[in-house]
């Protein structure tokens, strides 16, 4: 049943669909086995940059002008897990309510301390997502420190959003976020110092081999949204013809992170019934061994 209705894309079913996948991990791998034949159709747009860049009012903006082009966009954004509930705590969906009402389905997820918030429900969440029939699905980072070059791992297509008065500069721009963009936006550009910012951005961005998009968007404006939206379909099909080579390597990665779990949680569990682990333990806190020369040895005897 549920997947019937996952199929129409009825949004209870999608919800509770992403629900499993976050929350149980048993029922989760029953899911993503029904449906994984099916994956890999939909392009994953990437949309990232600092906090306070105004991206989740660009993509509510932006997915009713991908509704026009005949897409159906559905927006991930991934939140900053919340210690006391370990649920999701921004308030994504209340600055998309116009993407909403055109269609656009709008989840937010929570990190769950993630290396770079791409946790395995994230690529799950995408999957159900392609079995509903949208087309792109847009992650939203949250856009902090290594989050913003580790989501370019998992989008077909990465979007890097600066607005003037982030305190965005020259220096912060091009420390790590030169090498991972396709499309570059000075976002609210109706502000004082974007027209510097965007010059700047072309300079050093713009001159590279990789001859990236550079934009300017202004919400409140209504500016550039258009533009941006098609310079989007037409990289979308561009990167349709790519997708196979770029999915190889996804999953590689997925597979790499999925095996190194799995020997991190059985060596966790064998630590924890080891009795030489307490015994070099003990040493390390009383100083008779170092660090290095403690995990040597405990390894040794795992990794035999």
């Amino acid at each position: 049943m549920l997947l019937a209705d996952l199929k129409k894309a009825k949004r209870g079913a999608i919800a509770k669909a992403i629900s499993i996948v976050e929350n149980n991990e048993q029922e989760a791998r029953k899911l993503i086995k029904s449906i994984f034949k099916t994956s890999g159709k939909s392009v994953i747009i990437g949309i990232t940059g600092p906090a306070g860049a105004g991206k989740s009012s660009l993509i509510n903006k932006t997915s009713v002008a991908l509704k026009k082009l005949g897409l159906k966009a559905a927006v991930l954004a991934i939140d900053p897990t919340s210690h006391v509930t370990g649920g999701a705590i921004l308030g994504d969906r209340v600055r998309m309510t116009e993407s909403t009402d055109s269609g656009t389905y709008i989840r937010s997820i929570a990190s769950r301390g993630a290396t770079g918030a791409i946790s395995r429900s994230i690529r799950n969440s995408i999957r159900v997502l392609e079995y509903a029939g949208f087309n792109p699905i847009i992650i939203e980072s949250v856009g902090a420190g290594q989050t913003e070059v580790e989501i370019s791992n998992i989008a077909d297509i990465t979007v890097v959003v600066f607005n003037p008065h982030t305190g965005d500069s020259i220096q912060t721009i091009k420390a790590g976020l030169t090498e991972i963009g396709d499309i570059y936006l000075v976002n609210k550009s109706d502000l004082d110092g974007a027209t510097q910012l965007f010059e700047s951005v072309k300079e050093f961005i713009g001159m590279t081999e990789r001859n990236p998009v550079i934009l300017q968007t202004s919400v409140t404006k209504n500016k550039g949204i258009d533009e941006f939206a098609k310079k989007l379909k037409e990289m979308m099909e561009q990167k349709l013809k790519e997708k196979k080579e770029h999915d190889a390597r996804r999953l590689e990665i997925e597979l790499k992170d999925i095996v190194l779990n799995n020997v991190r949680l059985k060596i966790d569990a064998l630590l924890e019934s080891d009795k030489n682990y307490s015994k070099y333990l003990k040493k390390l806190q009383s100083k008779e061994m170092d660090p290095f020369e403690a995990a040597d040895k405990i390894s040794e005897r795992i990794i035999k």
